[in-house]
């Protein structure tokens, strides 16, 4: 028994000075390419997307009931029929308005036949008033040699039937004007409605709700309920019916913090991990950034900017709504001498490193540049290969 305990303990000791001699070989300064990078999460999103809302039809429907709806979820092409709304309101209006616009065009066709008629009449009318005038002024001429009471009598009737034939012609002119009137009415009337109609007959095939683009079919939720729009539902103007994102190329909508902000940039390359797919990277590059800060969420005090990254490959993996993580290269440095983030010291705006030379410890002062998870870029009285003390390791005063 104390035969085989014996190996087991050599085995243990020299495990852990294995392990204790790995540790001391990676904390060293190190030369070699260097690269600093942010990671977010986001939420992958369509870049070519279009929502659906419900529109106004003509000037009296604002609400239409669904009768077809396809399913949530589908695989549509452009073109592809969505949702389909009830024509029977407008069908019926149609029929209303028809029938009122062959009684308008009988109107219409009466109001002809009545002007014509009041214009006989008063053609005859100016007729006989200009006779009459006619007559009176040949007898101002026959009456010229007869006495002066005689001439006055002929030129009084004169001047009287010149007062009828004026009154008749105002009277003319002014019927001219009110027939005139009256047609146009009934023609304005007459046009109306069968723009109507023909404004009726172009909204139904508007009833039929179609896609524009290709990609998936997703209907949209009622404000109360929270619950899916179903056939038999009312919908008023201005309701989302639902979107299709096209799923060809994506985008991601994500965020850096304040402090990072000046980091990033437009242009800037972007790696994307699905969390469903920690080990897949998809390339993408940064082509929005928010102008304002915002809070992060209403509870805390973190603000943040809004950033779009737009994937640089097409993938039937990438779905709208899946949760990624964006990694944002903002420095990618070759042949830099850099240490280990846990072997150095920042106190008051200086850095330190300690480095082990002969037994000792030596505290030497260093200026650190860009910085990631484990590593940090630093310039001063250091070499490649020297050792380093992890901070967390420091058991004795150092030597200056």
């Amino acid at each position: 028994m104390f035969k085989l305990i014996i190996p087991l303990l050599l085995c243990v000791v020299l495990f852990f000075q294995s392990c204790s001699e790995k540790a001391e070989q990676g904390m060293r300064v190190e030369r070699g390419d260097f690269v600093q990078t942010i990671t977010e999460t986001g939420e992958l999103e369509a870049v070519n997307a279009k929502t659906f809302v419900m529109p106004r039809f003509g000037r009296y429907w604002y609400e239409m009931k669904i009768i077809g709806l396809l399913e949530h979820g589908s695989v549509v092409e452009a073109g592809d029929s969505l949702i389909q709304f009830d024509p029977s309101e407008i069908k019926k209006f149609i029929i209303d308005r028809e029938t009122e616009l062959e009684t308008q065009k009988a109107n219409l066709e009466k109001t002809y036949v009545e002007i014509e008629n009041r214009k006989s009449d008063i053609r005859s009318t100016l007729q006989s008033e200009q006779a009459a005038f006619d007559l009176k002024k040949l007898e101002v001429e026959q009456y010229k040699f007869e006495s002066e009471k005689v001439r006055d009598v002929k030129e009084l009737e004169f001047e009287q039937a010149k007062i009828r034939l004026d009154k008749a012609k105002t009277r003319a002119m002014y019927q001219e004007i009110i027939a005139e009137n009256q047609l146009q009415i009934q023609q304005i009337r007459v046009k109306r409605i069968d723009n109507q109609v023909k404004d009726a007959y172009e909204i139904i095939p508007d009833l039929t709700i179609r896609t524009p683009i290709p990609g998936i079919f997703q209907i949209a939720t009622k404000r109360r309920s929270h619950e899916m729009l179903q056939l038999g539902d009312e919908v008023r103007m201005g309701r989302q019916l639902g979107s299709v994102p096209d799923l060809t190329w994506m985008k991601v909508n994500t965020m850096v913090d304040e402090t990072d902000f000046l980091k990033v940039y437009p242009g800037q390359p972007v790696k994307v991990r699905l969390d469903a797919m920690p080990d897949v990277v998809f390339d993408g590059k940064i082509t929005y950034m928010s102008k304002l800060c915002r809070l992060k969420d209403r509870e805390g005090s973190q603000k943040v900017f809004d950033l779009e990254v737009k994937l640089n490959v097409s993938d039937e993996r990438l779905k709208p709504g899946m949760t990624v993580s964006c990694e944002f290269i903002c420095a990618d440095l070759e042949d830099v001498v850099q240490a280990p983030l846990e072997c150095v010291d920042f106190n008051e705006g200086r850095s330190f490193v300690y480095l082990k030379r002969s037994g000792k410890t030596i505290k030497q002062e260093v200026q650190t540049g860009a910085a990631n998870n484990t590593h940090v870029v630093i310039e001063g009285n250091v070499e490649p290969g020297q050792r380093l003390i992890p901070l967390n390791q420091l058991n004795q005063e150092p030597e200056e």
